[in-house]
């Protein structure tokens, strides 16, 4: 048989030795946290470490970790991933410190195992990794100074998350709507982490002296509300209180005394109207 002939068919058994082995697993980490990328190796229990080789790389094909024949290899590991990485024989993976928002990807784990004819690969293992960071609580701040003219002005802003939030809005105390603004959002250079922040404008409601703001963010994952935000406004003073209690009250007896003035009068004026009907009175 023609030596190519074999080497294609050779290349073609591996290849379909390797995609029938093949495993697609989906990990998730935090950020600035550990990834787990495992790589569950079926045929172990007849193996050793020291007779296999076990590296992992990323998309790129860049390099993560090597284990060769029972022992860590550096040569060949990306310079990105250096002191980042820990291998767990007992479980056959691989623990990616530090995480970052640029780590989410693909990552391969191939197993092989050397033998007097070359290196032939046991197993591959893929693994989808999606990084994830949870933004802050909601913080709500108001303008001071509040009056019913002023109306509510309030501002609430949420850092360092990731993936960039689905909406963020107001819920206000007797209001049956949400207040849904437009978000302002700012994506950090070198975390890739968001921040975000909206603001809302609006009149306060009649006959009403005091709202409870909220804010809610909401994720592919979850929401996130702030706390209460508490809006009262202020109480008349004091003095003015009294002026406006003494002033009623004089327009009261004013009125109180008026009113009794013109009925003294009418009485007077019937009393010496009756004495000039009367005959032989004068």
């Amino acid at each position: 048989m023609d030596p190519r002939c074999t080497m294609e068919l050779g290349t073609l058994f591996v290849m379909v030795f390797v995609f029938s082995d093949a495993a697609l697993l989906k990990r998730q980490a935090y950020f600035n946290r550990t990834a787990y990328l495992p790589c569950p190796f079926t045929k172990a229990q007849n193996r050793s470490l020291s007779e296999l080789v076990i590296f992992w790389q990323d998309q790129k094909k860049s390099v993560l970790y090597e284990h060769y024949l029972g022992k860590e290899k550096f040569d060949n590991v990306d310079d990105k991933y250096l002191g980042r990485t820990s291998f767990d024989g007992d479980n056959w993976t691989l623990r990616l410190h530090n995480v970052q928002i640029k780590d989410t990807g693909s990552y391969d784990c191939f197993i092989q195992e050397k033998t007097p004819k070359g290196s032939v690969i046991l197993q591959q293992t893929d693994t989808e990794l999606s990084v994830t960071a949870n933004f802050s609580e909601p913080e709500i701040e108001s303008v001071p100074n509040i009056t019913r003219n002023s109306g509510i002005n309030l501002t609430c802003s949420s850092k360092q998350g990731y993936p960039k939030p689905i909406k963020m809005y107001f819920w206000i105390t007797n209001s049956t709507s949400e207040h849904d603004e437009d978000m302002q959002i700012w994506q950090d250079n070198v975390t890739e982490l968001f921040s975000i922040s909206i603001s809302l404008s609006v009149p306060f409601p009649d006959d009403v002296f005091n709202v409870t703001a909220l804010c809610v963010l909401e994720t592919e994952s979850m929401k996130i509300v702030s706390r209460p935000h508490h809006i009262v406004l202020p109480e008349p003073q004091t003095g003015q209180k009294e002026n406006s209690s003494w002033i009623a009250g004089a327009v009261a007896i004013v009125f109180i005394a008026v009113f009794l003035g013109i009925l003294l009068l009418l009485l007077l004026v019937k009393k010496c109207l009756r004495k000039q009907e009367q005959p032989g009175i004068s």
